[in-house]
């Protein structure tokens, strides 16, 4: 389904991701771990075409990312969440909705019925729909970024850190969110720093260090083993 191969991005002189291969099939949560640094967020940025490699493919069934816009990328069906819940903070929840609907081209009745079909997902954003976002909490934005990107009907959705700054509760509700989302068959690719969490949650999971791919498997493989090596270097 997506198949990035030999993947090579740079800032610069800054080398940020050397030769990362991964692949994400059709129904699967994977995921990809590792430090600060170590080039998650650029190969997200990369396979939504925020960022242009240097090498490497992006494929999506079997056709090549590279080149096409961002918003050409969102509309084949790969629609990116990044870190630190972005909305719009002066804006109602509903109209954070709309909003995101109307930059699709879709209004009235066929609108109200998208957002209906999302909200059945989040409880707390129907209690909140008339309110300003920025007045929720960060794991109620967060659960309003991720409503955002379910209205684009992804065919792959990509998370960067969605527990990223929030208490421990949110923590555990935002997973819970993706859960049901994993467990009704839709596709994910999430990156994390939390790797037991990450692990026990994805059906595989990609260890990344300084930009390279240092391990991957299920998490029976490897849930209980040593990453140090892996993740740290030593």
């Amino acid at each position: 389904m997506l198949a990035v191969s030999d993947l090579h991005v740079t800032y610069g002189r800054t080398v940020a991701v050397q030769g990362a291969t991964l692949n994400v099939t059709k129904g699967e949560t994977v995921g990809l771990v590792g430090p600060n640094g170590a080039g998650k967020t650029t190969t997200l940025r990369t396979i939504v075409g925020l960022q242009r490699p240097r090498g490497g493919s992006i494929e999506f069934h079997g056709r090549s990312l590279v080149g096409r816009s961002p918003d050409q990328i969102a509309r084949d069906g790969l629609v990116f969440v990044p870190a630190g819940h972005r909305v719009f903070g002066s804006m109602s929840v509903r109209d954070n909705l709309v909003l995101a609907l109307s930059s699709q081209g879709v209004r009235g009745l066929e609108a109200d019925q998208e957002i209906e079909r999302v909200l059945g997902h989040f409880p707390i954003l129907r209690d909140r729909f008339r309110g300003a976002a920025g007045k929720m909490s960060g794991g109620e934005q967060q659960q309003l970024a991720i409503a955002r990107a379910l209205l684009a009907r992804p065919k792959v959705l990509l998370l960067d850190e969605p527990s990223l700054g929030l208490a421990p509760q949110f923590v555990d509700l935002v997973f819970d969110l993706i859960g049901g989302l994993r467990d009704e068959g839709v596709t994910m690719l999430l990156v994390e720093q939390n790797v037991s969490r990450t692990i026990e949650f994805c059906d595989r999971t990609y260890v990344m260090r300084s930009g390279r791919i240092e391990l991957e498997g299920s998490r029976e493989a490897l849930e209980g083993r040593d990453l140090a090596e892996a993740y740290l270097g030593g």
